[in-house]
């Protein structure tokens, strides 16, 4: 069985995570960092848009925690409002409000005063786009139009002269579009936005260094020795990645000849997480059954030399738009969405659950071949190579 729920995230942790996302880190290495998945990174983003909430600030000349401590111990003694207003500085109406407004005199309690106090702290001001449904109109419909959120701003301001309720940054647009609480821009026009991202990222953020977009040295599955094309001899493999919810991942391995299943938990889709997983599962089986890996074009093999040079694997890549040539994959995964329907957080699922999930895969006849499982057809075939 799956578990579920995993523990929150403190707030020095949350601290953390916002200032390596605007620094450009991945989810993937975020969550190593935090000691946390991927997923759970993922969903602290995602509810606040990909932009940091505003630090919540005291206003200056607020009552302080040992400030309401003295004023419990002092009611508790007796000592009125006035002398405890002299002690502390204070006007005598600011403690008789601290008091009323939690709990009075039986009921009040400093550490719930306090929270309360954090709780209201320095709110963020309405959205302009929340308070001018005029203006709110006027940028939905060229958003509508495909006009980027800056070019809607240039030509506000170019239109509206020293109009400033007419005005508004396109920072103030894309906080509308991405940070969910406000609802303001429905969330539809993302659609329209050339990047089509769900999220927003830092302006310091940077690709520098990493491996989206670029497979280095990548040999094509068109240089495949012909044993591997005709699938005589057992050990030539194809991956893949399983998705799910809240940025989870499972790895697929699919054996050609026989359509043995093993599948990997990995700690996030970068590449160096998912190659580090294929290394320790490599070393989990007999010396040589597998003697070559073939991938989709995604970035998550990136680093397919480190495979290579640790397990001395040959590593190849489906050609680009050519969903033929990962026939094994796709057929492989409908059969898992039996067990990990789409929606399905990943996350939860132990090396033990995948395991199971491909004991049950591998021991189940198959028509491709004959009726027989992929269990007795990859036994059968290790036997006649050894």
């Amino acid at each position: 069985m799956a578990r579920t729920g995993r523990p929150g995230m403190s707030r020095k942790q949350k601290v953390e995570l916002w200032q390596r996302w605007k620094a450009g880190e991945t989810l993937s290495d975020i969550g190593r960092a935090l000691g946390k998945h991927a997923g759970s990174v993922f969903g602290v983003l995602i509810a606040k848009g990909g932009i940091a909430p505003a630090a919540r600030l005291r206003r200056a000349g607020a009552l302080d925690i040992a400030e309401r401590e003295e004023i419990a111990r002092g009611m508790a003694v007796g000592i009125s409002f006035r002398q405890l207003a002299r002690d502390l500085g204070r006007a005598p109406s600011t403690i008789s409000r601290e008091v009323a407004r939690n709990g009075g005199r039986r009921r009040y309690r400093p550490s719930r005063a306090e929270e309360r106090a954090s709780r209201q702290a320095l709110r963020p001001k309405p959205c302009r786009l929340a308070t001018d449904p005029d203006l709110c109109a006027v940028v939905a419909e060229r958003l509508e139009s495909r006009w980027s959120p800056q070019q809607v701003s240039g030509w506000l301001k170019a239109t509206y002269p020293g109009r400033s309720e007419m005005q508004l940054s396109h920072e103030t647009i894309y906080r509308s579009l991405f940070v969910q609480a406000r609802g303001v821009l429905k969330r539809e026009l993302l659609a329209h936005l050339r990047s089509r991202r769900i999220m927003r990222r830092g302006k310091t953020a940077s690709t520098t260094g990493q491996t989206r977009g670029q497979i280095i040295g990548a040999v094509s599955i068109r240089d495949r020795p012909a044993e591997i094309e005709d699938r005589a001899v057992p050990g030539h493999w194809k991956g893949d990645l399983l998705s799910g919810a809240r940025n989870s991942h499972i790895a697929t391995l699919v054996e050609r000849r026989s359509r043995f299943v093993m599948l990997v938990r990995v700690g996030g889709k970068d590449s160096g997480s998912v190659v580090e997983a294929f290394v320790r599962q490599v070393g989990r089986l007999p010396q040589g059954l597998m003697a070559s890996l073939t991938w989709d074009r995604g970035t998550e093999l990136a680093f397919h030399r480190r495979l290579t040079l640790a397990t001395e694997v040959a590593v190849y890549f489906c050609d680009p738009q050519s969903p033929w040539q990962r026939g094994s994959n796709e057929n492989t995964n409908g059969l898992l969405r039996q067990y990990f329907p789409r929606g399905m957080d990943l996350s939860g699922l132990s090396q033990d659950d995948l395991d199971a999930v491909a004991l049950s895969l591998n021991t189940r006849p198959r028509k491709t071949l004959g009726y027989r499982t992929p269990a007795d057809t990859l036994n059968e075939a290790v036997a006649l190579t050894g």
